[in-house]
């Protein structure tokens, strides 16, 4: 469900499964992680280009598998993912066409450079579906807005646009050609062009540290409140009523 093929330096990696609007399964992180971990240690590899196939980026967790296969440790297939992309050491570029919900968005934060097309939407379900936020966006979405404004995008969960995500720094750039992706290509290629060792370390400068020291401890922090609300009657609730298609009913509910 997951393709990828090197091409003059650019690993490029396709979600494809549009029939599900490239939802992931526990198989899907688990070949996830694996690509990308392979291609940060392979010399071949330059810069990683990820998008998804159809008219999608990714809608986040496929709930019928979440539900059947739910995290319940700190090196679950979903935080694991997280971590890899946290300690990435090659450039990582995303092109987002369509939406981008919960794990779909969260995954952009650890991207070098993201692009999205100009009907892309970004969204932030935890708090709706009775859970907290993943993979550092607890810690990295406040420092790039503001406490109130990342209080406002991760407890409402309301679809952020386009161009409100290049605004606040999120995106790079708005696309209004009808896929990201051929922009996104061209970026890949720019860098592929540049000093390999420069890239390298100008990322290094950037998220190594105490930046990824906090963010790796802030994964485990958010993974651990993640699950134990993932077995609160609330989350059992919102995800009950997301596979019934009907509003969830918080009353009594923690």
């Amino acid at each position: 469900m997951i393709n990828h093929q090197l091409v003059d330096g650019i690993l490029k990696i396709l979600l494809n499964r549009p029939e599900k609007k490239n939802a992931f399964t526990n198989a899907m992180y688990r070949e996830l992680t694996q690509i990308l971990s392979d291609g940060d240690k392979s010399p071949e590899v330059q810069v990683m280009l990820i998008s998804g196939a159809g008219n999608a980026f990714s809608a986040g967790n496929d709930i019928a598998d979440f539900m059947q296969s739910p995290v319940t440790h700190k090196d679950a297939p979903p935080i694991n993912l997280l971590k890899v992309l946290a300690g990435l050491t090659k450039p990582l570029i995303a092109a987002v066409d369509g939406v981008a919900v919960g794990i779909g968005a969260t995954l952009l934060f650890h991207c070098d450079l993201v692009y999205a097309q100009k009907d892309a939407r970004f969204i932030f379900p935890f708090v709706s579906l009775g859970l907290v936020p993943e993979g550092a966006i607890s810690l990295l979405l406040p420092r790039l807005v503001g406490h109130q404004r990342a209080s406002e995008i991760l407890l409402f969960g309301e679809p952020m646009s386009a161009d409100d995500a290049k605004q606040i720094g999120f995106a790079n750039k708005v696309i209004t050609e009808p896929s990201a992706l051929p922009y996104a290509e061209l970026q890949a290629q720019k860098l592929t062009s540049l000093s390999f060792g420069s890239v390298l370390r100008t990322k290094s400068l950037l998220k190594d540290g105490a930046l990824k020291t906090a963010v790796l401890n802030q994964i485990d922090i958010e993974g651990k409140l993640f699950i134990d609300r993932l077995h609160s009657p609330a989350a059992k609730e919102a995800l009950t009523a997301f596979l019934e298609k009907r509003a969830p009913n918080f009353d009594g509910l923690d």
